[in-house]
């Protein structure tokens, strides 16, 4: 005879069951919507409100991290509305100060666009939740709160500076987010202020800086080209808290800082003192190499990361070396390293690899070995590989291949953005085909397209400037084109050693 288990005893196993497997429910194929409807079916969690909200918990962050199916959130956010909600059957335990942290996660998932260069507007859902913890004191008062606050509007540097400028309190990881959104957003001088900011205000919060917020601000100074304070905060580092070199994430970041900054030497330094080197860090210092054009050393560490760590490539220090041999044009290295990726070193050829490849072939004009390697990559090329055809295009002067190239580019996008079509005009000029160029021109004032323009940071005596090509509102422009002008007349003239040596020091008491 089948043995009696109380109903009682039943929710309660059932609500502890799921408390515990809810979390690990993160594959594709587990069934967790059916799990969801057991959980709220009527007679089973009102009786353990306890168990039951814990299981409630674990399910809303389940869902608030599955976020490759836009579903899971709205249903994260649904159950919340559930939960706040007693009248609505079957009644459910009210949330925690556990339960909104996990919301806000699914509300930023419902904000983040499927493409980063998407202008999809946010949806009301982060406000409305940030209104409800203001109504119910949870904000500024809870930790976790917050601290899900700021993630949620970590995309939007302004609306996160006003979370941080309401905290009566912050901890480092508060600091963090605010950096990084900073540097996200690419703005990484805010970030850094945010930064020196943390070390003036550490007596009155008591706040150290931890390795995630160095790290951080790291990158930020690689981002900026801010080597002065880049290089103090490493000499924080040995100086204060040494044992953090040894986290791989921040001796990571220092490496790439220095090598960004032409500091390879101290790179070197820094990578060499470290005692335990990953295949992150390996993969750090082969980029490392490949920004200085270095491909022999590069390609030579993918076997020192075996001989002397213990560590196989992966296909990010495949790809540094791939990148490196671009850099140095050598094609030969780089082909033999593109087909040898697979039987030496067991990492499958992936679309960045061959967009790489594709662009080593272009950039010394071998443009119909890039068109034929492209044909027989195994993946769809996307917009990376086309536009690299384009740029080989325009220095080699192929004007029928450059439109087949901005065809493709059309396909991938719907649209190419102002860049593609002025890359395709300058072809057209350079052929003399000036009706053509006439009609690329009005085809980009007629669709309103617009480039972001990129821009060039410097770092002098630990300010940090930026400017674009032809900047007319930097406020230094016309010191910068009076250099300019100079340093284009002395090239003209070839000088000679000792002439050039009196130049350079005329150049530096400006």
């Amino acid at each position: 005879m089948r043995p009696y288990i109380p109903k009682s005893t039943f929710a309660f196993c059932h609500a502890l069951l799921a408390s515990r497997l809810l979390p690990t429910a993160a594959s594709p194929t587990a069934p967790l919507l059916s799990v969801q409807a057991l959980l709220v079916t009527a007679g089973l969690l009102p009786r353990h409100p306890d168990l039951s909200l814990l299981a409630l918990n674990s399910l809303l962050h389940a869902l608030s991290r599955r976020a490759a199916c836009p579903a899971h959130p709205r249903l994260a956010l649904r159950l919340l509305r559930l939960m706040l909600s007693p009248t609505t059957p079957p009644a459910l335990p009210a949330p925690d100060h556990l339960s909104f942290p996990f919301a806000l996660s699914a509300a930023a998932a419902l904000d983040a666009p499927p493409d980063p260069s998407s202008s999809s507007s946010p949806s009301a859902a982060g406000p409305q939740l940030h209104a409800l913890l203001v109504r119910n004191a949870l904000f500024p008062a809870d930790h976790y709160v917050t601290t899900a606050l700021l993630q949620l509007y970590s995309p939007r540097p302004d609306l996160a500076r006003r979370v941080f400028d309401e905290l009566p309190r912050r901890e480092a990881i508060h600091y963090d987010l605010l950096i990084g959104s900073y540097a996200r957003a690419g703005a990484p001088a805010e970030g850094l202020a945010v930064f020196r900011a943390m070390f003036a205000a550490a007596a009155a919060d008591g706040v150290d800086p931890d390795a995630v917020v160095l790290t951080t601000a790291v990158a930020a100074c690689a981002q900026a080209g801010a080597l002065d304070l880049g290089a103090w905060v490493h000499r924080y580092v040995e100086r204060a808290a040494p044992g953090l070199l040894a986290d791989a994430f921040l001796g990571s970041a220092l490496v790439g800082m220095y090598a960004k900054c032409g500091c390879l030497d101290e790179a070197v330094r820094v990578f060499d003192g470290m005692p335990e080197r990953n295949a992150y860090v390996w993969g750090t210092m082969v980029s490392a190499l490949a920004v200085h054009g270095m491909a022999a050393e590069a390609v030579a560490c993918l076997d020192r990361m075996a001989r002397e760590d213990g560590v196989r490539p992966d296909g990010v220090a495949v790809l540094g070396a791939l990148s490196a041999c671009a850099h140095a044009g050598n094609v030969e290295e780089g082909l033999r390293l593109l087909r040898e990726m697979r039987p030496r070193y067991g990492v499958m050829p992936g679309h960045e690899h061959y967009s790489c490849a594709v662009d080593m072939l272009c950039r010394v004009g071998r443009l119909e070995d890039a068109v034929g390697l492209v044909e027989t990559m195994p993946m769809a090329p996307l917009a990376s590989v086309w536009g690299s055809v384009l740029a080989g295009c325009r220095s080699y002067g192929n004007v029928e291949l450059a439109e087949v190239a901005v065809r493709e580019l059309e396909k991938l996008g719907g649209t190419a953005d102002e860049g593609v079509y002025v890359q395709l005009s300058n072809i057209y000029l350079d052929a003399n085909r000036k009706d053509d160029a006439r009609r690329v021109r009005k085809l980009i004032g007629s669709r309103g397209i617009k480039k972001v323009p990129a821009y060039s940071a410097v770092e002098v005596d630990g300010e940090v400037s930026s400017f674009v090509a032809d900047d007319q509102a930097h406020p230094r422009r016309f010191e910068i084109w009076e250099v300019l002008r100079l340093l284009a007349d002395q090239m003209t003239q070839k000088p000679k050693e000792e002439e050039f040596i009196e130049f350079v020091c005329m150049l530096s008491r400006m």
